[in-house]
């Protein structure tokens, strides 16, 4: 059932509506991402002092440029570290496209879903962002204690947050929130894994810029097939 899913979607990638999807997406995520440390290198410059006095040395003015310049290779190095969770969230914009694109080749025969409305899209997007974000973080504490063990680490609780997310917005187009939380809870084995698998996809450098709407793709058709199933 999982591998079908993840082969269906992932035979779809040449349809048009994916690629114009990746397009918006992958922009939006790189403006997202420069805009962030344009913020940061900012307000590092805006809370640190024009100059400073110190014992023996007298006044300094350079440390201020010293610092913003210094914050602008750690942007980049944080900037890859959140590439993943921003793509995500960004894509989460555009999901009900990814969605609607599978739904008219593999399932004609379903009347127009209920879209989820501009508002609360964006508000589940930025919240999956914090979310992803925040977990990750967290969980590099124990990337270091569990080293041997961090891709396992890595790929069961992105694979969790993944399926979560993803499987929980497609179904909420069709059997509204509270039905699909109800049915993410019933399959919630089945959805990690599945989240699992695009966790693994996840760990390859820039081809993970695909897996959100690779995911979104996957978890319509786990949805439909869980619901013929019913």
């Amino acid at each position: 059932m999982i591998l079908q899913a993840v082969l269906r979607a992932t035979a779809q990638f040449l349809d048009p509506a994916f690629w114009g999807v990746a397009a918006k997406a992958i922009a939006l995520t790189i403006v997202t991402l420069i805009g962030l440390g344009a913020a940061v290198t900012w307000g590092i410059g805006w809370l640190l002092p024009d100059q400073i006095n110190l014992p023996w040395i007298g006044t300094v003015t350079w440390v201020e440029n010293a610092i913003s310049w210094a914050a602008v290779p750690l942007m980049v190095v944080l900037s890859v570290f959140l590439m993943v969770p921003v793509a995500s969230a960004v894509t989460g914009l555009f999901l009900e496209d990814v969605a609607d694109a599978v739904e008219a080749r593999h399932f004609p025969h379903l009347p127009p879903a209920t879209s989820l409305g501009i508002a609360q899209t964006i508000r589940d997007s930025l919240g999956f962002l914090a979310v992803m974000a925040g977990a990750n973080l967290l969980a590099l504490v124990l990337y270091l204690i569990f080293l041997p063990f961090a891709p396992l680490i890595f790929w069961g609780l992105n694979g969790f947050l993944l399926g979560r997310e993803y499987f929980q917005l497609v179904a909420a187009r069709r059997v509204g929130l509270r039905e699909a939380k109800q049915l993410r809870r019933k399959h919630a084995l089945r959805i990690w894994f599945a989240g699992g698998v695009m966790a693994v996809v996840l760990s390859i450098p820039m081809v993970n810029l695909l897996v959100p709407i690779l995911s979104a793709a996957t978890f319509t058709h786990l949805f439909h097939t869980l619901q013929s199933r019913a």
